[in-house]
C-alpha cells in the first residue's frame, strides 16, 4: 500500500534535518545530569538527533565516572561523585541495555534514583523506538548517492528446508473456535475473518479482448506491506507490539483490505475469506502467458506482511514472518492451483491509470525474498504494464527507486524491438497500447456494473437463508 510519494521534511537546514543541539554543557547549579538531559531532549524533535545528544552526554559522564572509580581513596571517590552528580545516573552509564552504555559491565549495586532517573530511562526507550521507526519517515534528498547506493537485503536468508518427511498434500488437520491447523505446520487464526463480495472477473487476451466466461477462483497472490506502526522487536515494547497488531487487524477487518496478514511474530490471520475479493490491489496489471489480468482485487489473493516499505527501502520481515509466509504461500498455491509466476509484489503490478505510469504503489517494488518462498525472481521478468500496455514512469518514481527494476528495462527493449520491426516510433506504440488499456478498463467497469444487481440479489438471498436457519 506504499505510495510512491516521499514525505517532505519540515526541518530547518535546507537538507531536511533540524539543527543539531549544542554540545552538552556541565550541569548548572541545582540541576543534576538527568534533569538537564531531560530538559534538552524534550526540545529535540528529530529522533536521530535526540539519541545522538543523549548518547553523547552519557558517554562524557561515563568517562568521568571511570576516572572517579579509579581514585583509590573512598571518601574522595564519594566526594567526587557528589560533585559531578554521578550517582543519579550511574545505573544508566553502565547498563548495557541503554543506548548510552559503551559496553561496560553493569555496576554491582546501582545507586537508587528518583523520578528524574526513571523519566530519563523512559526517554531512552522512547528514543530507541523513534530511531527504529522514525528513520523510515524522515525525508532524504531523493537523488543523493545514498539513495542510489546498493540497498542492504530486506530480509535475512531463510535456510533451506532440511531433508525430512514432508506431506505430499497440504490438508486441514483440525480446527477449533478461531483457528485452523494444516499438515505443513501452517496455523491460521480465524477470529478476525469477515465475508466479502464474491470473486467475479474476466480474463483478457490480446487476440480476443475480454473473455466471455466470468472466473470465480483466485488466479494469483499479491504480496503487500502494511505501512503501519512498527515497534522494535524487544520485550520492552511488547505491549506496543501487541496493540499495534491488534489495531491494524481491526482496521483491515473493517475495510476488508487483505485476505491474510502475517504479523511480526509470524502469526497468520485470515481477514477476508479466500473465496471473496479484498480491497488490496487497486489499479494493477499482471499476465500469465497470453492471459491478461486487469485490476487484481477480484483475481488475486492479498497477502500482507506487517512491516513498512517507504522511500525505496523496506524494514526487514522477521524470520518468523518468512517461515509463516512460506507455509501460507504453499498452502494457497496448492489449494487454488496457483502457478509460481502468478505470485508477485504489489509494487510490480500497481499502475496509475490516468497518467499511464507504473509504480503508483511501491510496496515490494524491490527486495521481496522470492527465492526464500520457492518462487521465480519476478524483478527479472519483463513488466507486463510496460510491455503489454506501454506504461512509463516519471521523475518521482526515479526519485524513490533510483532506477526501475530489471524487468522494466527488459519490457522497454521489447517495445523498442516491436517499434523497429513495424517501422514506427516507440511513442506511437506506447500511445496505441495505452489506448487499448483504457478501452479494456472501461469494458471491465461496464461488465461489473451489469453484474452488480445479480450479486446484490444473491447476498440478500444468502442473508435470508442464514436468518431462517438461525431462527
Amino acid at each position: 500500500m506504499a505510495n510512491a510519494t516521499v514525505g517532505v521534511g519540515t526541518r530547518g537546514d535546507g537538507n531536511g534535518r533540524r539543527p543539531h543541539p549544542a554540545e552538552p554543557r556541565p550541569p548548572t547549579r541545582g540541576k543534576d545530569l538527568v534533569t538537564q538531559i531531560e530538559e534538552v531532549s524534550e526540545r529535540i524533535h528529530d529522533p536521530v538527533a535526540k539519541l545522538r545528544y543523549i548518547r553523547g552526554s552519557l558517554a562524557k559522564y561515563h568517562q568521568a565516572d571511570r576516572r572517579v572509580r579509579a581514585v583509590p581513596f573512598s571518601p574522595l571517590r564519594r566526594l567526587l561523585s557528589r560533585l559531578f552528580k554521578l550517582d543519579a545516573v550511574r545505573h544508566l552509564l553502565h547498563d548495557p541495555r541503554t543506548l548510552g552504555a559503551p559496553g561496560a559491565a553493569p555496576a554491582p549495586a546501582p545507586a537508587p534514583v528518583g523520578l528524574a532517573g526513571v523519566a530519563l530511562a523512559t526517554l531512552l526507550s522512547a528514543g530507541a523506538a523513534g530511531l527504529a521507526t522514525g528513520g523510515y519517515y524522515l525525508s532524504r534528498p531523493a537523488a543523493t548517492a545514498e539513495a542510489r547506493a546498493p540497498l542492504p537485503p530486506v530480509a535475512e536468508a531463510l535456510p533451506a528446508l532440511p531433508a525430512g518427511v514432508t506431506p505430499a498434500k497440504i490438508w486441514l488437520v483440525e480446527k477449533g473456535d478461531g483457528w485452523e491447523q494444516y499438515s505443513n505446520g501452517l496455523r491460521i487464526d480465524t477470529s478476525f475473518v469477515v465475508p466479502g463480495e464474491p470473486r467475479r472477473y474476466r480474463v483478457f487476451t490480446a487476440a480476443a479482448g475480454m473473455g466471455a466466461r466470468a472466473q470465480d477462483k483466485p488466479a494469483g497472490i499479491l504480496f503487500h506491506t502494511s505501512e503501519s506502526d512498527i515497534w522494535p522487536l524487544d520485550e520492552t515494547f511488547n505491549e506496543n507490539l501487541r496493540a499495534s497488531s491488534y489495531n491494524l487487524l481491526r482496521y483491515l477487518q473493517r475495510n476488508r483490505v487483505y485476505n491474510y496478514l502475517v504479523d511480526r511474530f509470524g502469526r497468520v490471520f485470515r481477514i477476508v475469506e479466500e473465496e471473496a475479493k479484498a480491497n488490496h490491489a487497486g489499479n494493477s496489471i499482471w499476465t500469465r502467458g497470453d492471459e491478461i489480468f486487469v485490476s487484481l482485487n477480484a483475481s488475486f489473493l492479498g497477502l500482507c506482511f506487517e512491516t513498512r516499505w517507504e522511500g525505496g527501502r523496506a524494514l526487514p520481515i522477521t524470520q518468523a514472518q518468512l517461515a509463516a509466509g512460506r507455509t501460507l504461500t504453499d498452502y494457497l498455491r496448492r489449494r487454488w492451483d496457483i502457478p509460481p509466476e502468478m505470485c508477485v509484489g504489489h509494487g510490480l503490478a500497481s499502475v496509475n491509470p490516468k497518467k499511464h505510469l507504473i509504480g503508483h504503489h511501491l510496496d515490494w517494488a524491490r527486495g521481496f525474498p522470492f527465492e526464500a518462498f520457492g518462487l521465480p525472481n519476478q524483478y527479472d521478468r519483463a513488466a507486463p504494464s510496460v510491455a503489454v500496455f506501454g506504461f512509463g514512469y516519471d521523475e518521482k518514481f526515479l526519485g524513490v527507486l533510483g532506477e526501475p527494476w530489471p524487468g522494466v528495462r527488459e519490457a522497454e527493449r521489447i517495445l523498442t524491438g516491436e517499434a523497429s520491426a513495424q517501422g514506427r516510433t516507440v511513442d506511437e506504440i506506447r500511445r496505441e497500447r495505452q489506448g487499448l488499456y483504457d478501452l479494456w478498463v472501461a469494458e471491465q467497469a461496464r461488465d461489473q456494473e451489469a453484474a452488480a444487481p445479480a450479486r446484490a440479489d444473491r447476498a440478500v438471498a444468502g442473508g435470508a437463508r442464514s436468518t431462517s436457519s438461525g431462527g
